[in-house]
């Protein structure tokens, strides 16, 4: 029999593959600790991403990877940490969050908003705290997609709470205006408005911040990637050869300001009838392949086009909460470990840690 050790185990646990990170959990730093007595092992795993639907597969992957050696008792524990990563240019982490996520399209009509809302959702069903910012100050959609319709409050009368919605933190433009008043602004306003939203409001001690951008590469995008710490974007496109065309730029535009793009989600991939069960991709196909593989990023997830989405969203129940159990859901929360594991994988920001230092005569 031969005698286990540390690193005997870590070597047999190289051998498993981590589907959300594509690495083992060795090089992506996710064992926290191995305790060995005699011939029992306990094993405290430590992931860099929220991952409560990952966990029961975690555990019986591990146990099969590690069935080889000889354990007599084998005690597995999963957690995860979620760390602020480095963002772009230098720019100081936002009071109360430790990542921004910018959810963007190079076109509108694809399904973005409704993708980010349900992207917050599902981070939070797997573990995370997590707020949605609606930055898209001419269409704000995300009230009504959260059911809400009541204005923040100020307790210090500098900041405005965030508004709560399934547990969700909120701010958007669409709780202070009424809803039929058009915002007919410049650019300037508009950015500026977009900083206010996010810096006047008190975010209370989140992991993720979801930004809703609106589609396109104007100034409110280009205030986001300057002003704005974002650790990480996500871009959402439908198959059509037309949205794919503009998927380029908003990709572009990220890489240029060094914000690093997360992945890509298609949305409307598929339509599969409600009554006779067909499936016809309406929008063609291999779009959201293509344009991962072209500019190396993964393809998060595939949504079908299913009218249960828009649906719910209308009625202020996005599908995570609506359906938590449905295989809908079940994508959208793949979609956010995939996403959120991606991120876990970039350099941490200290910046935080550091004390503030003041230099006076």
């Amino acid at each position: 029999m031969n005698t286990l050790t540390k690193d005997t185990i870590l070597k047999q646990i190289q051998q498993y593959i981590e589907p959300y990170t594509g690495l083992d959990l060795v090089a992506s730093k996710s064992i926290a600790h191995i305790d060995i007595q005699e011939q029992q092992v306990h094993i405290h795993v430590k992931l860099g991403f929220p991952a409560a639907s990952y966990q029961e597969k975690l555990d019986a992957a591990l146990r099969e990877t590690l069935a080889p050696l000889a354990i007599k008792s084998l005690t597995i524990k999963i957690d995860w940490e979620i760390q602020p990563h480095i963002v772009q240019g230098g720019l100081k982490p936002l009071p109360g969050t430790k990542n921004i996520i910018a959810v963007a399209s190079g076109k509108g009509g694809v399904g973005k908003s409704t993708t980010a809302v349900n992207l917050a959702l599902a981070l939070q069903a797997e573990g995370a705290r997590v707020g949605i910012l609606d930055a898209d100050i001419y269409g704000p959609n995300q009230p009504q997609m959260l059911g809400i319709c009541q204005k923040p409050v100020s307790k210090d009368g500098k900041h405005m709470e965030p508004i709560i919605s399934h547990g969700l933190q909120s701010m958007s433009i669409g709780y202070l205006v009424e809803q039929h008043t058009p915002m007919v602004w410049r650019g300037p306003m508009v950015s500026g408005a977009l900083q206010q939203l996010l810096h006047d409001t008190a975010w209370h001690d989140l992991d993720y911040l979801v930004v809703d951008l609106p589609p396109g590469t104007g100034d409110v995008q280009l205030t986001l990637a300057q002003k704005i710490p974002v650790s990480g974007a996500v871009i959402v496109t439908t198959p059509q050869d037309i949205a794919l065309l503009d998927v380029h730029k908003a990709i572009g535009m990220f890489r240029k300001v060094n914000v690093p793009v997360l992945g890509v989600i298609e949305n409307m991939s598929l339509h599969i009838c409600s009554q006779c069960g067909h499936k016809e991709a309406i929008f063609g196909s291999g779009g959201g392949e293509m344009i991962a593989e072209q500019y190396e990023v993964p393809l998060l997830g595939q949504l079908p086009l299913d009218i249960r989405i828009r649906q719910q969203a209308d009625a202020g129940k996005p599908t995570v909460i609506a359906e938590p159990d449905s295989v809908l859901s079940e994508i959208y929360r793949n979609i956010a470990c995939y996403a959120a594991a991606r991120l876990s994988l970039r350099a941490k920001n200290a910046a935080s840690k550091f004390p503030k230092i003041v230099v006076s005569e």
